[in-house]
C-alpha cells in the first residue's frame, strides 16, 4: 500500500508527464508542487514507485514516466468525476440544440466529442426500441419507381426505392392511406406483427404492390442500427507523431473495421457510467499501447447504444472522463426528451 506522500507524487508525475510530454525528474517535481521534502527524499519515494511498478524509466539519466498500472492507480484514485464548468456544459447544449434527427445527432455528438477531449471520438448509433412510426409516404418517381418514406418518432428518416410496377396514382394513394391508417403509431416489433395480415387486407389488384412496399417497410425497421459507429477526430492523432508506430498507426487500422471498435466500445462501455481501460487492459492487442474512455448513453432504465474516445495512454484523464461523462448523459436525455 502506498502512503499519501507516494501516491501525491505519482499523480504529479503523470499530471507532468501528461502536459510536458518529457520524462519528469525529482527536482523538478519538488519546484513545481512544493513538497516541502528534498529532491533526494523524492527519489527515494520514485525507486519504490519504479519497483513496484507504477513508473518506470524510459532510458538512462532520464527522469521517470508512468506505466500502465501507475496510470490505472491515477484513475482510480480520482475518486468522483469533476464535473464541467457552467460554460463548458452551455457549449454541449449549444452545439447539440439545432440537431434535427438521429444521424444528425450522431454526427454532432462525434464531432463536439472529438473537439473537447482532442482525441479520436467514436459513437455507436443508438437502438431505439421505443421509437414509433410517425408518418409514412409512398412518392412516384416514374410510372415503374417510387420511393418509399419512413419517419420515426425520433425523428430518423429512412428511405427505399420500390418497385411500382407501372400502378396507377390512385392505387399508389389508396395504399399510402391504407399504411399510414394501419401502421402509425406502432413500435417495430408491432409493425412486424401486423404486417403480415396487413397484406392480405389490400385489394386484389394493389396486394403485389403491397406486399413489396410492407417488405421494404419491414427491412428498414428491422435493420440493426447497433452495427453502426461513426468516427470523428481522426486528425488528432497528428499530435502524437511522436508515437507513430505504438499509438497512431494500431488506432488508424482499428478505425477500418467496424467490428473492432463496436467490440471495442461494448467491452469497454455498457454502462450509464465512465469506464477507462488503459494500456494493455485493452481487449484488442493491437490497441494495448493506447487508451479508451467509453460510457453508455441513454436513459436512467435502458442503455441505447455506447460511446467514447480512444487515445494514447498518455491523456488528460480527469478531463477526458468527464467530457465523455457529460456528453452521454446530455445525449441520452437529448434523444429521450425528443
Amino acid at each position: 500500500m502506498l502512503d499519501d506522500r507516494k501516491l501525491t507524487i505519482l499523480r504529479a508525475i503523470v499530471t507532468d508527464y501528461v502536459s510536458m510530454r518529457e520524462p519528469v525528474g525529482s527536482r523538478a517535481l519538488v519546484e513545481r508542487y512544493q513538497l516541502d521534502v528534498s529532491p533526494a527524499t523524492v527519489r527515494n519515494d520514485m525507486a519504490v514507485l519504479e519497483e513496484e511498478g507504477y513508473i518506470m524509466q524510459p532510458h538512462t539519466s532520464a527522469g521517470r514516466i508512468p506505466t500502465d498500472k501507475g496510470y490505472r492507480l491515477f484513475v482510480d484514485r480520482l475518486g468522483t468525476v469533476k464535473p464541467l464548468s457552467g460554460a463548458e456544459r452551455r457549449a454541449i447544449e449549444t452545439f447539440m440544440a439545432g440537431a434535427v434527427d438521429i444521424d444528425d445527432v450522431v454526427r454532432r455528438t462525434v464531432r463536439l466529442l472529438a473537439q473537447i477531449t482532442r482525441q479520436v471520438a467514436i459513437v455507436q448509433y443508438p437502438i431505439l426500441s421505443s421509437a414509433t412510426i410517425r408518418h409514412l409516404e409512398v412518392v412516384t418517381l416514374n410510372p415503374e419507381r417510387g420511393l418509399l418514406i419512413l419517419v420515426n418518432s425520433s425523428g430518423k428518416v429512412d428511405q427505399h426505392p420500390v418497385d411500382l410496377g407501372g400502378a396507377p396514382e390512385e392505387t399508389v394513394a389508396d395504399l399510402r392511406g391504407r399504411l399510414n391508417a394501419a401502421l402509425v403509431g406502432l413500435a417495430p416489433s408491432q409493425v412486424v406483427e401486423r404486417a403480415e395480415r396487413l397484406v392480405e387486407e389490400f385489394p386484389d389488384d394493389a396486394r403485389p404492390l403491397g406486399a413489396a412496399v410492407v417488405a421494404a417497410i419491414l427491412e428498414m425497421v428491422t435493420a440493426d442500427p447497433s452495427t453502426r459507429v461513426v468516427v470523428g477526430g481522426v486528425p488528432n492523432l497528428t499530435r502524437f507523431s511522436d508515437q507513430y508506430e505504438t499509438t497512431v498507426r494500431p488506432v488508424l487500422e482499428a478505425l477500418e473495421e467496424q467490428v473492432v471498435l463496436l467490440r471495442l466500445l461494448g467491452e469497454v462501455a455498457g454502462t450509464g457510467d465512465v469506464t477507462v481501460r488503459i494500456g494493455h487492459e485493452n481487449p484488442y492487442a493491437p490497441l494495448r499501447s493506447t487508451s479508451v474512455v467509453a460510457s453508455g448513453y441513454g436513459t436512467d432504465d435502458d442503455i441505447w447504444a455506447n460511446l467514447g474516445v480512444v487515445g494514447p495512454t498518455r491523456m488528460d484523464y480527469p478531463s477526458t472522463m468527464a467530457a465523455v461523462r457529460a456528453v452521454a448523459r446530455y445525449v441520452g436525455r437529448f434523444l429521450a426528451e425528443g
